[in-house]
């Protein structure tokens, strides 16, 4: 029962809860106003309404996507004062600063050009409107810069010193660049990049499915599908490399993302494991041999090692199935954009089987991302801040059943929220369809 487990058990599912709510929406909407931004460009190079009419679509879902995400972001960060006390306590002299140029240099660039992207085409010139566009998309990016480079600092901290148990910055700029910033910046953007490339194709072919055969939604969907085709091979290089960051500074999350117990060289590529903590082996092991070295050292039968060298290592069955379902979908991703991209290139359309398949796969990328956040911030524990803070250091005086109350009124809501969201997702998909049909059969009456 959910009730008889301690508090900071339940302060950390509250949390998670929180965050892979909120994650799906920033997910959304960096990435998706760069696109807007390009469908604006296109209009304005080619003067193709058609563009205008994907503009005029997106921009809502958008819309919609940024208010959620803002409304979530508040609620998480209450739980800094609430379940987390000791987190500021101990590293609030880096985290309170990078939240806040967050806030400065990003948040309010969104929000004070957002108005202007969304209802302004008509009040200023097509110039402004275009401008407002970038700088909510540039906004977006810079937001994701300052919250990766503070998540990216608890993995891998550098620039600080400690004094009185507390964190104090020496070097702004190691802090900020700490080793893994780089790699897991690249690595989110594109994630978002294949979470709205699905989402845009998926909604596109949604709509194609249906009859539709607009200039708008033609151009929606060889956007979706060309995007995901392009980024997904990127995102399997920038993975790779990142492996090697993490091998390198994170060796104990690396060891539980393939299973590794104990050091050894020439270590099979496990496809399929049950692993078993009691017995501190993996159950029912199907692997390649050799290949799991090669990717991980890109040497044949260079040494990995082993679980058993840490005093602390993270929940091994978590982060292992989890790093599994990511690199299974990211599988899905390329075959499914590649094949959409040879039916584009070779005919025009899609065929219908794909076309069902990218409906499927329209909230793929949510799951991906969720499955890769759930191997960073798993893969960290006991640590919240490596080295310097641990969880269960960090956790407030809230007791169990006041913790399992609120958490249970997150779940609800959030499920209530998740499932209006998709619902509305594609009732707007279902209403630019009828009008778009109406508008043809009048057409059609026209020229009969």
């Amino acid at each position: 029962m959910m009730t008889e487990l301690d508090p900071v058990t339940l302060a950390r599912i509250q949390f998670a809860t929180n965050i892979s709510f909120h994650i799906l929406f920033p997910t959304i909407n960096i990435a998706m106003a760069w696109v807007l931004l390009f469908f604006k460009l296109r209009f304005r190079q080619s003067g193709d309404q058609g563009w205008m009419d994907a503009y005029g679509f997106w921009v809502k879902i958008f819309a919609l996507s940024f208010a959620l995400g803002v409304v979530s972001g508040v609620t998480m960060s209450f739980q800094f004062g609430t379940n987390w006390p000791g987190y500021m306590q101990t590293v609030g002299n880096i985290a309170g600063p990078l939240l806040a140029y967050e806030i400065l240099t990003a948040f309010f660039l969104e929000a004070g050009f957002l108005g202007i992207m969304l209802f302004g085409r008509s009040r200023v010139p097509e110039k402004v409107h275009t401008l407002a566009t970038f700088l909510v998309a540039f906004g977006n990016t810079v937001s994701a810069f300052w919250i990766i480079a503070l998540n990216s600092w608890m993995q891998t901290p550098t620039g600080h010193v400690m004094r009185d148990g507390r964190a104090h910055v020496l070097s702004w700029w190691e802090v900020i660049f700490n080793p893994s910033m780089p790699y897991r910046l690249t690595h989110m953007l594109i994630a978002s990049g294949l979470t709205v490339a699905f989402l845009v194709a998926g909604l596109s072919a949604y709509r194609y499915l249906r009859g539709e055969r607009g200039r708008g939604v033609m151009a929606a969907l060889k956007t979706g599908v060309f995007l995901a085709a392009l980024l997904i091979p990127l995102q399997i290089f920038v993975g790779d490399m990142h492996g090697l960051n993490t091998l390198k500074h994170q060796p104990a999350k690396l060891a539980a993302i393939e299973g590794i117990w104990h050091t050894e060289k020439d270590v099979p590529l496990l496809l399929f494991a049950l692993p078993n903590a009691e017995t501190r082996s993996n159950d029912y092991a199907i692997g390649v041999p050799q290949l799991g070295s090669l990717i991980l050292t890109h040497t044949w039968g260079g040494e990995i090692k082993g679980l058993n060298e840490f005093a602390q290592h993270p929940p091994v069955a978590k982060v292992f199935w989890s790093f599994r379902v990511m690199v299974g979908m990211g599988m899905l991703m390329l075959l499914a954009s590649w094949l959409g991209a040879w039916q584009l290139k070779r005919r025009g359309e899609v065929s219908r089987g794909l076309a069902r398949l990218l409906v499927w796969m329209t909230f793929s990328g949510w799951i991906a991302t969720l499955a890769g956040w759930f191997v960073t911030e798993i893969g960290r524990q006991p640590w919240l801040v490596t080295g310097i803070l641990t969880t269960a250091q960090a956790a407030g005086p809230a007791t169990a059943p006041m913790l399992f109350t609120s958490l249970s009124t997150y779940l609800a809501l959030y499920a209530l929220l998740l499932l209006a969201y998709v619902s509305v997702l594609f009732h707007l998909a279902r209403k630019a369809g009828s009008h778009e049909l109406a508008a043809n059969a009048q057409l059609k009456e026209k020229l009969a």
